[in-house]
């Protein structure tokens, strides 16, 4: 046991390093504002928070928890420690799976199981949530034979929210079955009774799941390197999205030497008759691998569309990539189980072999380092934002906030011009009120459409030539970006509203109320 202790140390460690590395610049002071990753200071309790406004509870319970730890420290602090955590986590867990007495096989897998195209992509997509989850997979399937264990070893996939959990399920149903039949139900129990935070509110608002079939086109998995969908896939790639591949990542040799890695790692599984748990493991990694491969033909993509469209809970299925997780642990121990045998079979070059091997995720991904060549790039919100948000807080007549331009994703100057879901939802909570965002995604040409019903009935108003926001129920409009033809379509949408703030990053407009002084 004390051994075990030391090498989930040493591997935790590496992982720390293997983080800071990565993160670079986005461990400054401020926040990394990329895609999907949405952090904001002194964060507050809403409907949102709880997936009782907006469309699918995605936030549900990570937006609760980011909100409770950021009033305990500040909101910059709790995000650098999720991020650097994922890596500890994730890298002491791979590594305590390789069963080994040497240290240096544990920090193979670890390092290869926090730092390959997976990890790399999804944190580029600003995926942090699901990468909690991801991180403690390697635990959950050392917990699978003990209920217990593994109700603490899915905290992490709990916190991360639905996304996490349905990884995590396809890797612990299976791990629990293989290590003792007796333990299917309870771990069953323990993924549904984790779920209900985001269950019960999908369930209560069914209008908030999108049945709509352009998802399954828009985030199937793309060819992301030389070699097509599939290949990428099995070397941990395939996002759908170009803008969250690492730079250089379509270079032939590279792409090469990462499905080596991959390959050599599942040969190794494969032939190690007494790894504990293999099993389970193997038939997740198939599974989470068939199922990533769904939307690569048209055939999968047409049988997909039919579930969303009949239920739009089997939207987590669209972006089926994300269900490769399983087949990254399985190709980290492989990796890990090769440094065993190599030390095993002796030789002065043997330590240099395994320092190779730790170093070769980094050798083969480059790119991910430093903020993945400056795109995690720690930044502070404007004044301006703050400055608006008091206003907001400060009045206590009824109305909702509308964020303007309505569209999903943004590119503030003063986020260097990275894409990112806008923040305002988040940022411009107040009790009472809710902020209303567009939450339809455009992909390409492809526009997958809003999931929240308020959003489609702001969409109806929007249409007409003057549209009365008032009427709409809203108090403020907050125009947080545009162009020049935009910003001067919102003046005469906010004609005869109050300019609370003017500032060129920001405006926010208010509306008379019934309680204003005239």
């Amino acid at each position: 046991m004390p051994q075990t202790r030391r090498a989930g140390a040493a591997c935790a460690l590496l992982g720390l390093v293997l983080g800071a590395l990565a993160l670079g610049p986005g461990l400054r002071w401020g926040f990394v504002l990329v895609q999907d990753m949405v952090f904001v200071p002194e964060p507050r309790f809403s409907r949102f928070t709880f997936g009782l406004a907006g469309g699918a509870p995605r936030v549900v319970p990570s937006d609760a928890v980011v909100t409770a730890l950021a009033s305990v420290v500040p909101a910059e602090l709790v995000q650098k420690a999720v991020l650097l955590g994922v890596f500890a986590l994730g890298c002491a867990g791979a590594g305590l799976l390789v069963p080994s007495a040497a240290l240096g096989p544990r920090l193979v897998a670890g390092a290869f199981y926090v730092w390959n195209p997976y990890v790399a992509e999804r944190l580029l997509m600003g995926q942090w949530a699901l990468l909690l989850g991801y991180a403690g997979l390697p635990w959950v399937v050392r917990a699978a034979c003990a209920p217990r264990r593994v109700a603490v070893a899915m905290v992490p996939a709990a916190v991360g929210g639905f996304a996490a959990m349905a990884v995590t399920a396809i890797t612990v149903l299976p791990s629990a079955w293989y290590a003792r039949g007796r333990s299917l139900l309870p771990a069953a129990g323990v993924v549904l009774a984790f779920s209900l935070p985001w269950l019960v509110p999908a369930l209560a608002r069914p209008e908030a799941l999108n049945g709509d079939g352009v998802g399954v086109d828009a985030f199937a998995a793309r060819a992301d390197g030389p070699f097509g969908a599939v290949v990428s896939l099995l070397s941990l790639g395939g996002i759908w999205n170009a803008g969250a591949v690492p730079a250089g990542y379509d270079a032939p040799i590279a792409a090469l030497a990462r499905l080596v890695l991959v390959l050599a790692g599942i040969a190794a599984v494969a032939r190690a008759r007494d790894l504990p748990g293999r099993a389970g493991l193997a038939v997740a990694a198939a599974a989470g691998f068939a199922i990533a491969c769904i939307g690569v033909t048209a055939a999968g993509r047409a049988a997909l569309r039919w579930l969303v469209e009949l239920w739009g809970g089997f939207g987590v299925l669209r972006d089926a990539q994300q269900f490769v997780a399983p087949l990254a642990l399985l190709a980290a121990v492989g990796l890990g189980l090769l440094a065993a045998r190599a030390a095993a079979e002796g030789g002065r070059l043997v330590p240099y072999g395994v320092s190779l091997l730790v170093l070769a995720p980094i050798a083969v991904l480059p790119t991910l380092a430093w903020g993945a060549f400056g795109r995690l790039e720690a930044v502070e919100y404007p004044r301006s934002w703050y400055e608006a948000r008091a206003a907001i807080l400060a009045d206590g007549a009824p109305g909702d906030v509308l964020v303007l331009p309505f569209e999903s994703y943004r590119r503030f100057a003063w986020n260097g011009g990275r894409a990112v879901l806008d923040p305002a939802q988040r940022f411009f909570a107040a009790p009472g009120r809710d902020v209303v965002a567009n939450d339809s995604v455009r992909v390409g040409s492809m526009v997958v459409a809003a999931e929240d019903r308020r959003v489609r009935e702001v969409e109806r108003v929007l249409d007409g030539s003057s549209p009365d926001l008032a009427a709409a129920g809203f108090r403020y409009v907050v125009v947080d970006a545009g162009t020049v033809e935009e910003r001067a379509r919102f003046d005469r949408w906010t004609r005869g509203a109050a300019l609370v703030v003017d500032r060129p990053e920001l405006r926010l407009y208010r509306f008379q109320a019934l309680t204003d002084p005239l």
